[in-house]
């Protein structure tokens, strides 16, 4: 079995003006926990510079591990990738835009003592009005529909637990309902608010496309999923071997 305790899952696309940065902010907050730890980096189709960045910094770091991915296929994608070959038992997730801060990375793998899942509510949020007006809107809904009472989905800074998340199945579009995924399975969820920068080099790969319209089927899926969800306790269960 693996020593790792905590692995931080960076997907990237195009962020050649943050990784560097990046890398070098997180290690003495990791390295500050006293425990082992690793760097995964999901490639996910970049074509700025990201990847040759990456293998500089990789070769130099043996905590660090890239995935690099053939196409760019999306930030699902990025994620099944990363929890699938996360060793650690704690998997802490973060854009790599450098807006997430990973001064806080300390507080919510504190809170995870005592729950599956922690996840990041961004204060003063840095964006435009309009980002955090679609934004907040879409947090609204989806807590009415599916009831897991996150205040802020959208905040990439989260801890799982790696055993948890084994049995969560991925789909397009899913990394946005995983506190929904984790509450249907039972699992203990705690919020956590967190420090949000402003994004200083590169830009945002959302728009109303693929963060807005696309989500409804995705949020009609999780409602489905809630409500057809198995759910029965077992009072007891007597097996007789057979003579």
């Amino acid at each position: 079995m693996s020593t790792v305790s905590y692995s931080v899952l960076i997907p990237l696309k195009d962020e050649v003006g943050n990784i560097r940065e990046l890398v070098a902010e997180l290690e003495p907050i990791m390295d500050s926990l006293g425990e082992p730890w690793e760097l995964l980096c999901v490639n996910d189709g970049s074509t700025d510079g990201t990847s040759e960045i990456l293998e500089e910094l990789a070769s130099e770091r043996p905590h660090m591990r890239i995935v690099t991915f053939k196409n760019n296929y999306g930030q699902s994608s990025a994620f099944a990738a990363g929890f699938a070959n996360a060793r650690g038992e704690l998997v802490i997730t973060m854009d790599g835009d450098r807006q997430n801060d990973p001064a806080d990375i300390p507080k919510l793998v504190a809170a995870a003592k005592d729950a599956d899942m922690v996840c990041g509510i961004r204060r003063r949020r840095r964006d435009n009005w309009w980002r955090r007006i679609v934004s907040r809107s879409a947090n609204m809904v989806r807590r009415w529909a599916c009831q897991d009472g996150m205040i802020d989905n959208n905040c990439s800074l989260k801890v799982y637990r790696r055993d948890c998340l084994q049995k969560i199945k991925m789909f397009e579009g899913m990394h946005r309902f995983l506190p929904a995924l984790f509450k249907i399975e039972g699992f203990s969820l705690k919020q956590v608010h967190v420090n949000h920068r402003e994004r200083v080099s590169g830009r945002s790969k959302y728009n109303m496309l693929n963060r807005g319209f696309n989500t409804i089927a995705d949020l009609l899926a999780v409602v489905w999923m809630r409500r057809r969800h198995l759910g029965f306790e077992v009072a007891s269960d007597t097996h007789k071997d057979a003579e």
